[in-house]
């Protein structure tokens, strides 16, 4: 059960004694809640390095002297809720190290007949008592000089006998529990030079008549009391005002939970002759008062009050200060009224003309005010008030304009269901909490504003910067904030803190960009990095802003889509310029016509040939075919009929269907070739749309006509089947004398007939 820093849990194991086995190494032995009835000599022997036993909550009824003897390190020994009937002295001799113990909810009835404490030089605090617990002898804390806490549980104390508490020469803090009020001025007459705060429960204040200080000479320790539940009358409270002045040391007075049977009817000329209160601050809280709204206004308590410098009154259903008796606050610094009744029309009696004159502090919050405007113009009344609370009151509204303190510096507008912020507020203020409205925008003008709370609003974006310039902290903690900038951030010049918690942000690359590479704005982010969460993408939602990097696909999607679709041109252009030098489109061209040609008769009909040759020619070259060619052939007798693209093609028919039927409708295609013919595009097409139908039939349909002598190598090597019948069959070259032209045309002639 022990860990690497070798604490040992035990905790709740139905244990019946202490586990055998303990080492020197354990340091923190954790028995609580088990059922072990007796501790014996040699169960901790062995635990010589232990600094902590905890054993509350056990059935522990008897102890062996020697048990803790070995335990000289030991800093917190805690055996409260147990069954020891006494404490022997023996127990603690050799715990010189012991800083802590508990021995409250035992059943002992008191502290034995001389000091259990006397070797423990060292203890700072101190839990004693329970229910039985009814005497308190002197010398029962002999050997106790200091004590940071004591807390003793009285609740049924009958006997203390004068002095028992005098040995402890200082406690800083002692909470008592103590129901017999005569006992209590006798405790608070030992305590007054040793305790600075103390604290007593469940007390019934008494009728005393004797002093508190009685035989003792100042200076007195005792600066703060407080009573929790306690309960007094009219009259009791009265003599205890009167019986505390008597504690010049006295600063703070407490009273929590408390009730108080009466109408507020004191003994105010008593108090008056007592002389001056000494405390400086008074604090109730949950003040029970029985018919409230009958308690009397306290006239005559105004000598008393003022040098009162602070004062809290809450959840105790104040609806109003008399306007005399607010006038002698005189010295009032601070004044606390949170969570109770007051209304718009008694906050103008309680802080009418010249009343609280040198207040400063006053928090209004969780009463019932209606009107801010109002609100406002009383509390202007107030020439020193620097600092205002009236949150948690419903509004509802704000108007465009209010008066305002002049030195007011710190404002708290949070929940008071104001649907926006308007000149209404001061530009005076360094401090404004606005939180908990569903604000929408924040744009107000405030020079010298230094902290701004916009908590809990409907804000998407960060307030502008400029109306703005002196903010040094802002909190825009769960709202509506997607993201913000590099720009919206680095325009607050003296932003030292920004809570930005809790808000639905979108992870975007820009965003993400930002937040890992500004310099030092970790250190600025309230909650950072546990409070700082990715709403979307969907893929990262939950996931720390901070833990969270994009792919370059998601943070440059239209660079990255850019430069595809300039790789695809590249390649596609790469693509066309392959085509072009290795003639690709060709092949497709005539892939596709050769499908075409596929798809007809091989032969036409002869009923559908209707010319005894097509003419393919340059343009270069119309010259010799229209007018020497063409004169020959068609008046020869019998003449020759020749289809020539100018003159036979049908007009808006597609250009290659027209080669195609052409060459079809032909016996035979004459080429003139030259080198125009082999530049010519469109002798290249009728070269091509005649390649499959010809050549590849094997027949004599094609004869060729070399108008100049032409080099095999010129025409184009996709030419294959061309180039090799030039190669292979005969040619008709023209002749450069007339003699051996008129040989050509009979050749020629002889050639078409065939």
């Amino acid at each position: 059960s022990c860990d690497a820093s070798q604490l040992c849990n035990c905790f709740s194991m139905a244990l019946e004694f202490i586990p055998p086995g303990l080492t020197s190494k354990i340091t923190v032995l954790n028995l609580t809640h088990n059922k072990i009835k007796h501790i014996q000599s040699q169960d901790l022997q062995q635990a010589v390095n232990l600094r902590a036993l905890l054993l509350q909550s056990n059935e522990i009824s008897s102890i062996d002297e020697d048990a803790f003897q070995s335990l000289e390190k030991l800093e917190l020994l805690d055996l409260s809720n147990n069954s020891l009937a006494h404490l022997s002295p023996v127990w603690f001799g050799h715990l010189f190290s012991l800083q802590h113990l508990h021995l409250q909810g035992n059943s002992y009835r008191d502290l034995g007949q001389s000091s259990p404490f006397s070797s423990l030089r060292n203890l700072s605090s101190l839990y004693l008592g329970n229910p039985q617990f009814s005497v308190i002898r002197q010398g029962n804390f002999e050997g106790i000089e200091l004590l940071h806490k004591l807390w003793i549980d009285g609740s049924n104390l009958s006997q203390y006998e004068q002095g028992s508490l005098k040995s402890i020469k200082q406690i800083n803090h002692m909470i008592i529990n103590l129901r017999n009020s005569n006992i209590f001025s006798e405790i608070v007459r030992d305590l007054v030079h040793s305790v600075t705060w103390l604290e007593v429960t469940e007390i019934k204040l008494p009728v005393e008549k004797k002093s508190l200080v009685q035989n003792s000479t100042r200076p007195f320790r005792i600066q703060k009391l407080t009573f929790k539940e306690a309960f007094c009358t009219d009259q009791t409270i009265s003599r205890t005002i009167v019986s505390l002045k008597e504690i010049t040391s006295l600063k703070e007075l407490e009273a929590i939970n408390c009730v108080l049977e009466g109408q507020g009817i004191w003994n105010t000329k008593e108090i008056a002759r007592s002389g001056q209160s000494f405390v400086e601050t008074i604090t109730i809280i949950k003040a029970m008062i029985q018919n409230f709204h009958l308690f009397f206004d306290l006239q005559g308590m105004e000598s008393q009050i003022n040098k009162l410098k602070r004062l809290t009154i809450a959840s105790s259903n104040v609806f109003m200060v008399p306007c005399n008796l607010a006038r002698h606050f005189s010295s009032l610094l601070y004044l606390d009224f949170h969570d109770n009744l007051l209304v718009n029309k008694r906050l103008d009696e309680t802080i009418c003309e010249h009343s609280w004159p040198s207040l400063q502090t006053l928090n209004l919050s969780q009463n019932s005010l209606k009107s801010l405007k109002e609100t406002a113009e009383y509390t202007s009344r107030l020439p020193k008030l620097s600092n205002l609370d009236i949150s948690q009151n419903n509004f509802g509204e704000i108007p465009d304009a209010c008066e305002w303190p002049k030195l007011l510096k710190y404002l708290n507008l949070s929940s008071t269901q104001i649907p926006k912020v308007t000149t209404c507020i001061p530009q005076t203020l360094e401090v404004l909490d606005v939180s908990g409205n569903n604000l929408k925008e924040f744009g107000l003008q405030l020079p010298f504003l230094k902290e701004l709370y916009l908590t809990r609003n409907q804000l998407k974006t960060l307030p502008g910067a400029a109306p703005i310039p002196s903010l040094v902290s802002l909190s825009v903690r769960r709202n509506k904030l997607n993201s913000f900038s590099k720009e919206e951030f680095e325009s607050f010049r003296r932003m030292e803190l920004l809570d930005a918690s809790d808000n639905n942000f979108i992870c975007s690359c820009e965003f993400l960009s930002f937040i890992h590479h500004e310099a030092g704005l970790t250190q600025v982010l309230v909650g950072w990095p546990d409070q700082y969460v990715c709403d979307s993408p969907l893929a990262v939602r939950g996931a720390q802003v901070g833990s969270v990097h994009l792919s370059l696909m998601e943070c440059h999607r239209s660079l990255v889509v850019s430069l595809i679709c300039v790789l695809v041109f590249l390649v596609i252009l790469l693509l066309v310029a392959v085509g072009y030098k290795y003639h690709v489109v060709w092949y497709l061209r005539m892939t596709w016509a050769w499908l075409q040609a596929k798809r007809k008769p091989k032969r036409a009909p002869p009923k559908d040939v209707c010319y005894d040759a097509f003419v393919s020619y340059s343009e270069n070259d119309s010259d010799w075919v229209e007018n020497t060619m063409v004169r020959e052939l068609e008046q020869a007798c019998p003449p020759f009929r020749l289809c020539l693209h100018k003159r036979d093609f049908v007009p808006g028919k597609w250009i290659v269907d027209n080669i195609i039927d052409s060459i079809e409708k032909s016996r035979k295609t004459l080429f003139v070739l030259s080198e125009h013919f082999v530049q010519s595009e469109w002798c290249k097409y009728e070269l091509d749309f005649s390649h499959f139908r010809l050549f590849d039939e094997n027949n004599d349909a094609a004869i060729l006509i070399l108008l100049e002598p032409i080099q095999s190598k010129a025409i184009p090597k996709r030419f294959c089947k061309l180039r090799k019948i030039m190669n292979t069959k005969t040619y008709l070259e023209w002749p450069a004398g007339e003699e051996q032209q008129q040989m050509f045309w009979e050749n020629l002639k002889g050639a078409l007939k065939s």
